[in-house]
């Protein structure tokens, strides 16, 4: 019997012409010109994110099989929130998405992100902005995993991809551990992030899906990391802080 053949599903990346969008987008950024360039932006840029985002629910599975790719969650949109910012431009400049843990609220995990911008690739992970009693229990975590944690942001590929870890911190170890501690730095931490950037010509290139794949497989180990505490178990709302204001 004759076995049908398939296309070979096309490699995502972006284009010159995302890009151009993008830059011209830095230079007008009002609701009248992208308005009248609306189907430059479907075509161009979010047509590209969501092809990546509909290939990364196929692939990721087999790196990071608990992270949900989906281009209705995934995909962050265009406008800006300016509410709370001096900078009323109603539009970003570049085009990103994240990709969280599926059993979790997109931003109360820590996940994968990509972006694509007018100057610039950046490719990383990690959490950004845990709220605090998840920033607890990961510090109680971490307290008693800190060489598990070390092992992984040491490992080769890890440093020569991303460095360190990073992420902003206390000046001091927060309250409910010994100011000793052998994982004190780690503690501090507020966020736990890593990253990397490439050259904006590097998301129109050939090498740009494969690359993303390889950098997210050597962060798939710490996103599972920081993970583990906060998938566990939903965080009830019996679960208490130290005594006093949280330290976060």
């Amino acid at each position: 019997m004759r076995t049908r053949e398939t296309t070979p599903m096309p490699t995502p990346r972006f284009t010159s012409e995302t890009l151009a969008f993008l830059r011209a987008l830095a230079r007008h950024n009002d609701r009248d010109w992208f308005r009248e360039h609306r189907e430059e932006y479907e075509s161009h840029v979010k047509g590209p994110m969501i092809a990546l985002i509909e290939r990364l629910a196929i692939d990721l599975p087999g790196i990071a099989p608990d992270l949900a790719a989906n281009p209705k969650t995934s995909m962050y949109r265009i406008h800006r929130d300016t509410r709370f910012s001096a900078n009323k431009a109603p539009y970003k400049t570049h085009v990103a998405a994240i990709f969280p843990h599926r059993a979790l609220p997109k931003h109360e995990s820590a996940g994968l992100y990509v972006h694509v911008a007018t100057d610039q690739v950046f490719i990383g992970g990690g959490l950004y902005r845990p709220q605090p009693r998840q920033l607890h229990r990961l510090r109680e975590y971490i307290a008693t995993n800190s060489e598990r944690l070390r092992g992984l942001v040491a490992a080769p590929a890890f440093r020569r991809n991303f460095g360190e870890l990073s992420g902003e911190g206390l000046k001091r170890v927060p309250r409910g551990f010994p100011a000793d501690h052998p994982a004190a730095d780690l503690l501090r931490l507020k966020q736990f992030l890593a990253g990397c950037e490439r050259p904006a010509a590097f998301a129109i290139g050939p090498r740009f899906y494969p690359s993303l794949l390889r950098l997210f497989s050597h962060l798939a180990p710490l996103i599972d990391f920081l993970n583990a505490p906060l998938a566990s178990r939903a965080l009830s709302l019996e679960e208490t802080l130290p005594a006093g204001p949280p330290s976060n």
